[in-house]
């Protein structure tokens, strides 16, 4: 009969149980996917590369074969070890905090996470690593005991090994359910698999949640906290088989990357965009461009107010107008700014010295910005630093908005002079650049209002366009959330 005999999930009422405590499984139970296997893989990419992520891959199938023919704790420590031996402990934290929130806010079960979020107390009990998915777990989702696997380090690194009592499976899930909630007996037990029977039966209600590939998982407007910021290279979840694919496309990537970044740094800005085109870089325009303004010694140039989205955003708004643009820059590498097809102005987050540059750069020609000071990846818009409203009328408002298959063009915690070469190694990238209209005199410092309000109006007008949503986060909340600093870049002496 096995645990098919427990009632499933959708007959438990969810109506009273402020004061009930609830115990899940993970992997099958408050996740939709029973298989684990892209959340090794997507630690394994971040921390070590493509070259772990090919190890993990080569023994997934004697992990496999250990899993249903000897015992399950065996294939999940062939898993631990591949993935974890040798990494800084340090590491995998960052990528659990960074990385794998994304991914699993996009997997939860909607009737396991119905009954689950219902209840005051709630615990998750699982055999995946703790260290891996505590920080979504407390940080996003509001769990307040995560009991998972222990892996064991040795000087801050980690061995591949686990802690006693070992991987939590079967009746070891109910001895440390014993351990930890002593005589008290939690209200509801939720598992998906003949191995959570054990900690089921001690609950005093217990659900089964069958699989179905096809439940629609949870969407975003129904999680208490919404995954804003994240970090990591890959765009989509490393199935065995789209791993497969990233370590297939790798060698021949990376060329057509170099070959894309070459074609922009050596070729004319009014040649890039068919040479763009032509290699496999697919940009859309939408709205009207600006024509060139004839310069005069009381006319300031046009200055574009762009939403961040990779550091890309000035090359491909130049090729599009078929001139190079100037854009201002803060924190990008020194690499990046000798690739640059175009001229780029280093801010240094003073005040009166940054105004001073760009006041002076737009009396010499058009300039771009990009006010949110750092890039974002999700559909919300940080807040726009205001000190470019005051300084020109001449703003014209674009709305950045970029498509990858593979690879993200951004990082927080990696080697960010790469970032270009990710974005550009993607088979086919895609951006869509819409032009919205210069805004009126109405909207400007020169009617009266102040630069914030016009920094807020250029936010809100673009964010409509993109459907997004607008925010008050900064680059320094970014940073903190991601890479456990506020991304102040040091000068160096």
């Amino acid at each position: 009969m096995g645990i098919t005999i427990f009632p499933t999930v959708e007959k438990c009422t969810s109506e009273g149980r402020e004061k009930h405590t609830v115990v899940a499984d993970l992997d099958g139970t408050l996740l939709r996917n029973r298989n684990s296997f892209p959340y090794f893989a997507l630690v394994a990419f971040d921390v070590s590369g493509v070259l772990r992520l090919l190890f993990l891959l080569l023994v997934l199938p004697v992990a496999g074969i250990l899993y249903y023919l000897v015992s399950e704790s065996a294939g999940i420590q062939v898993i631990i070890f591949t993935t974890f031996v040798g990494m800084k402990v340090s590491d995998i934290e960052s990528a659990a905090r960074a990385v794998l929130p994304k991914f699993y806010s996009e997997d939860l079960h909607p009737e396991s996470w119905r009954v689950f979020s219902s209840c005051g107390k709630r615990c998750v009990l699982t055999a995946s690593p703790r260290i891996m998915l505590e920080a979504f777990l407390k940080d996003y989702i509001g769990v307040d005991i995560v009991l998972g696997t222990e892996i064991e380090t040795y000087k801050g690194r980690a061995t591949g090994f686990v802690k006693s009592p070992g991987v939590l499976i079967g009746k070891k899930k109910a001895e440390i359910l014993r351990t930890t909630f002593g005589e008290t007996q939690p209200e509801i037990g939720l598992g998906d698999r003949d191995t959570d029977i054990p900690f089921m039966t001690l609950c005093k209600e217990s659900y089964y949640v069958p699989p179905n590939p096809k439940v629609k998982a949870v969407t975003i407007d129904k999680l208490p906290k919404p995954v804003i910021f994240h970090d990591g290279r890959l765009v989509q979840k490393p199935t065995p088989l789209m791993a497969l694919f990233i370590i297939l496309w790798i060698p021949f990537g990376f060329p057509l990357s170099c070959l894309r970044v070459i074609s922009a740094s050596l070729l004319p800005t009014p040649l890039q965009y068919y040479t763009f085109r032509a290699l496999g870089i697919r940009l859309t325009i939408k709205g009207n461009p600006p024509p060139r303004i004839k310069k005069s010694e009381d006319k300031s140039g046009v200055l574009f107010v762009c939403s961040h989205r990779t550091l890309l955003d000035p090359v491909f708004l130049s090729a599009v107008l078929g001139r190079p643009i100037p854009a201002v820059t803060y924190s990008i590498s020194r690499f990046s700014e000798i690739i640059a097809p175009l001229k780029t102005i280093r801010l240094t987050r003073d005040r009166a010295s940054d105004a001073f540059v760009i006041k002076k750069s737009l009396e010499k020609g058009d300039l771009v910005i990009c006010p949110e000071g750092t890039t974002s990846r999700e559909p919300f818009l940080l807040r726009f630093s205001s000190l470019f409203a005051a300084l020109t009328d001449e703003l014209v408002p674009v709305a950045m908005v970029n498509k990858m298959s593979m690879f993200h063009g951004t990082t927080a915690r990696g080697w960010k002079w790469m970032d270009s070469f990710f974005f550009l190694m993607n088979p086919r990238p895609s951006y869509e650049i819409t032009f919205l209209d210069k805004l009126s005199y109405e909207f400007t410092c020169k009617s009266g209002k102040s630069s914030h309000e016009v920094a807020n109006y250029i936010q809100k007008v673009i964010a409509e366009t993109l459907s997004y949503k607008c925010t008050t986060l900064t680059r320094k909340d970014k940073y903190i959330a991601l890479a456990g600093n506020d991304g102040t870049v040091m000068k160096k002496p």
